[in-house]
């Protein structure tokens, strides 16, 4: 009822002379509200609308298609002088008529204004949609949201199936900033796009009982990378190697040996992997076949953290400073210098270069240039986790605290920061993280966050409130460590373990691209 009626708020505005034609009769009286009846035995037909005004009841049950003998109550045989009553009543005015009826009413019983009524109302009611040309009745759905639209369907059948019109959802799916059809549906692919993504957001929001896909590698070893790309997903480890999974099976494919120290970081882009060690250099590997193709040298110590784009990565090291790298032939091409201890994180994302370290320091870069664009201060302990989507840096820190930074010199942030390089956000309060933050990720407008406290949480990245914890390890606060997180859109994969024994080392693999009853019926 609540869609139709904002079907009908919305006709109103968009036609109200035609409005006014279905909702008054033909003395100009409005007509009584009621559940309205759509196409079927009691549809008022266009044509209707031209012919002559009907001057009685009988006369609008006629113009309406049914017959103008309806069925009686059953209550035994007229009272006597009941065609007397009702000749009288017909040689009255219409005003006497009125005051009449109103007098009548009061003196009737419940039951009795009851019947009168289920015989009348039927006969008001107007479907304005089926009314319509199908192509202004698609326009006035456009104005509902998809909620309503949803429970607009469910009125009658040719709502139905005005309201599954594929076009029609392809505009909502645009309006929700949904660019691919994925779905499968012969009905309305763009419709099942659209429901398919509000079930995976709302899967990540608000999560459901299904226990996460668990894959045990590296022994007892310190998982300290990972990378994830459609259906591989590559670990690496303080045991020199990085292991191949299926996503889909859990099973390990393949380990990715020739390091000869502790592999600390990497990158992935389809079946390229990109590596750093202890030993100083940085390998590239093919997934699908475990061939190192590069070994790339320059560092002079360890490759602590790495970001690929395109062609390019940078890394950053123990020995303070960044290099960017051309992948396919090995060669590197800058070296940025400026860090006063270890660079322990690093983003690119093809113009600039934003770095974190042990100086506490998130310093912004231009690759070409080689030039330090903005050092952001504020951390009071070490940087060990950064994100950048070209504007904001979310920045993570042994101070436990997370800070959301304007990275950009030529404009103000969204969320009124006055000046570059200011705190637009910290994701603090009573669910914060009880330990270091070890790694973070943007995701459909919300950041991800794991700790040494054994928990990944999840944030609204505007407003900055925490929405919940997505993963809380049995050992969290005596020992468990959630080490690294990778998300996609509709995965997210952890690294966890402990270094006392409390947690075995493995991959939790959590898939948000599930159906749930529960939430479908919401």
């Amino acid at each position: 009822v609540s869609a139709k009626s904002r079907v009908f708020e919305l006709f109103s505005v968009l036609f109200p002379q035609m409005k006014r034609k279905l909702d008054h009769g033909p003395d100009g009286r409005l007509f009584p509200s009621g559940k309205k009846h759509c196409k079927g035995s009691g549809y008022l037909s266009p044509s209707s609308l031209v012919q002559a005004p009907p001057t009685t009841f009988g006369d609008l049950r006629l113009a309406n298609g049914h017959s103008a003998q309806r069925r009686r109550v059953a209550s035994g045989p007229p009272p006597s002088g009941l065609q007397d009553w009702l000749h009288t009543f017909q040689t009255w005015s219409g005003p006497e008529r009125l005051l009449a009826l109103d007098e009548l009413i009061d003196r009737c019983e419940t039951n009795q204004v009851k019947h009168v009524m289920q015989v009348i109302e039927p006969q008001f009611q107007r479907d304005f949609i089926s009314l319509l040309p199908k192509e202004l009745a698609l326009y006035t759905l456009t104005f509902l949201t998809p909620k309503d639209l949803l429970m607009a369907a469910q009125t009658c059948r040719y709502w139905r199936i005005l309201a599954e019109d594929n076009l029609l959802w392809r505009e909502k799916c645009r309006e929700e900033g949904i660019s691919e059809n994925v779905a499968t549906s012969p009905v309305s692919p763009w419709k099942s796009s659209y429901i398919r993504q509000h079930r995976i957001e709302s899967n990540w929001r608000r999560g459901d009982a299904r226990e996460p896909m668990v894959l045990k590698g590296h022994d007892d070893h310190v998982i300290t990378c990972l990378q994830f790309s459609g259906n591989l997903i590559v670990s690496g480890s303080d045991d020199n190697t990085l292991k191949v999974w299926s996503a889909v099976t859990g099973k390990c494919l393949r380990t990715l040996s020739g390091h000869s120290g502790g592999v600390w970081c990497s990158q992935m882009a389809v079946a390229t992997v990109i590596s750093g060690s202890t030993d100083r250099t940085l390998r590239v590997w093919d997934a699908e076949s475990g061939e190192c193709t590069h070994t790339l040298y320059g560092h002079a110590s360890t490759v602590r953290c790495m970001h690929l784009h395109g062609n390019r990565v940078v890394s950053g090291s123990r020995d303070t400073t960044l290099r960017v790298w051309d992948v396919s032939t090995g060669r590197c091409e800058h070296v940025l210098t400026g860090h006063v201890a270890a660079v322990r994180c690093v983003q690119y994302d093809g113009r600039r270069v934003v770095s974190g370290g042990y100086d506490c320091m998130v310093k912004v870069w231009d690759p070409e240039t080689e030039a330090c664009l903005h050092t952001l201060q504020g951390h009071t302990n070490r940087v060990y986790s950064l994100q950048f989507d070209g504007v904001l840096v979310v920045s993570g820190s042994l101070d436990t605290s997370i800070r959301v930074w304007d990275a950009n010199t030529a404009s103000q942030s969204l969320v009124g920061v006055s000046s570059s390089g200011g705190c637009v956000q910290t994701l603090t309060g009573p669910n914060k993280h009880g330990s270091a933050v070890t790694c973070l990720q943007f995701c459909r407008g919300l950041v991800l966050s794991s700790s040494d406290d054994g928990t990944v949480k999840l944030w609204d990245l505007r407003t900055g409130v925490w929405l919940r914890d997505v993963v809380a390890l049995q050992s969290r606060g005596s020992g468990g460590v959630v080490w690294r997180i990778r998300a996609s859109d509709t995965r997210l994969v952890c690294a966890a373990g402990s270094r006392n024994g409390t947690e075995e080392t493995k991959l939790l693999v959590l898939d948000f691209d599930l159906e749930d009853s529960r939430q479908e019926a919401d």
